[in-house]
Order: C-alpha cells, then structure tokens, then sequence
C-alpha cells in the first residue's frame, strides 16, 4: 500500500497463506496479482519481502529459490535476526541476495483492515547485512527510506540485543502486568483509566508470533529480564526505606527518558 502510493513499483505481486487474504488483497487498488502459488508470487520480482512468524521465514526462503530471478533481492521484517539471517543465508540462491530487515513499525491490530499507508514515516528501521559487499544492501536501505523510515545498518547480533531491550523486554512487561492484575478481582479492570491502557497495548499482541520472537532472542531476552529486575529491586529497597528524596530522583530520570522518545 505504501509503496504503490509513493509509486515506488510498476507492480505488486501477494502471496497469503489464506485465501480469503488473497481475494482482499486482489480487490485492492494496489495489488495487481495475488496467487494461490507462492511460487508464482515471486517469479519476475526484483524485490521480495517476507512478512510471517520469524521461526518461518527461512523456509519460506529455500521454497521460493527456484523460482527467484537473478538478481532478485529478497528482504524479510522480522523481529528477530541473528538466527533468522544465517538460516536464510544458507539457502539463497547463488543467483539472488538476501538481506534482514526489521522495520520498527505496527501495532497490536492485525489483517488487511488495520493496514494503513503512512505506518513507516518518521520510524526507525535496522537494516541487518550479514556481508559487507553485499550489492543489495544499499537498495534494501533505499527500498525503507523511501517509505519514509529512518534506517541503521548494524549486525545482526547487534540488532538482537537492542531490539530484546526496547521491543521485547516492553512486551513482555505489558503481558506481566496484565497477568498479575487478572489474578486479582474481575471488577477492578472497569475502573482501569488511559493509564493501564496506554501502559498494556502491546499485551493485545498475537501470543503466536512472540512465542516465536522469545523463542529466537531467548539468550538477549534474558539479559533484558535481569537488568530491569536489578532497576525493579532498586526501586522497590527505595520504597521499602522511605527514601522519598531518592524515589523523587528515580521517578524524574524515568520521565526525563520516556520524554525524550
């Protein structure tokens, strides 16, 4: 959608595991082909991307190969990378090129019918090569900035450890929380304000697909669990000794922060 709005692409091939997917995407304005093959998806494209839970998208790779052009770029915008990324370098074909990306865009709100145009302007996207040379970086990098995104190359490795700190870590909070105020009473939640909402929106996430982030970031995850419950113990001696002054300061430096995103 947003790149036939930005005339970006002369055409739009979608491929979707569901057909019901695939007619909503064919009724579209934007999409001109929308096959039930997931090869013919693919036949003739310059530029790939695969969308589907991380743990998949390296078989999703190695079955579209054959029927890659040469020269064709395949891309992928998955929230996890360092496994992802050598999987898939290990079954692209000689005659294409593959590089990760992990646009960091969306919402809890999946399906056509939350799908909007202007979902990547001003946000931020990690390009993830795992070869310098690679010709393709620098059009994959090209592809984002041209839907409006601000794009960083960094390892794959790297990649994983920062989105586990600023993506997962705040998801997994989000779940936590929700989870401990389920077990207390039912009627509490009818009162909740913007305040818990605001805080828990991304608990509303598929379970399906973080099942399969954690599951692949599993080791970066856990250094992000136990540097917040060092940051969680800090706060809660605080309380536990009255420390108001020093509670003041740690409230004060979390604002400073959340104000400057």
């Amino acid at each position: 959608m947003a790149a036939s709005e930005r005339s970006l692409t002369k055409r739009i091939h979608v491929w979707a595991r569901r057909s019901e997917a695939r007619k909503q995407c064919e009724s579209t304005s934007w999409c001109h082909y929308a096959p039930e093959s997931i090869m013919d998806s693919v036949k003739g494209s310059n530029l790939v991307i695969l969308c589907a839970p991380v743990e998949m998208i390296p078989s999703l790779v190695k079955t579209v190969a054959p029927a890659l052009k040469e020269g064709c770029i395949v891309t992928d915008v998955g929230s996890t990378k360092e496994t992802l990324c050598k999987e898939c370098m290990k079954v692209i074909p000689k005659n294409a090129f593959f590089v990760g990306s992990h646009p960091m865009a969306g919402s809890e709100k999946s399906g056509l019918e939350n799908a909007t145009s202007n979902l990547f302007e001003n946000r931020s996207c990690f390009i993830t090569p795992t070869e310098e040379k690679n010709p393709a970086i620098e059009t994959v990098l090209r592809f984002w900035e041209a839907l409006g995104m601000n794009c960083t190359c960094v390892s794959p490795e790297e990649h994983d450890a920062i989105a586990a700190h600023i993506s997962h870590l705040p998801h997994l909070l989000a779940s936590t929380l929700c989870s401990y105020l389920n077990q207390k009473n039912k009627s509490w939640k009818s009162f909740a304000g913007t305040g818990l909402i605001d805080t828990t929106r991304v608990a509303s996430g598929n379970p399906n697909i973080w099942d399969s982030i954690i599951r692949q970031n599993i080791t970066e995850i856990e250094l992000s669990l136990e540097g917040f419950q060092k940051e969680l113990k800090k706060l809660d001696s605080l309380i536990k000794n009255r420390d108001y002054e020093a509670i003041r300061s740690f409230l004060v430096k979390g604002k400073e922060f959340r104000d400057s995103l």
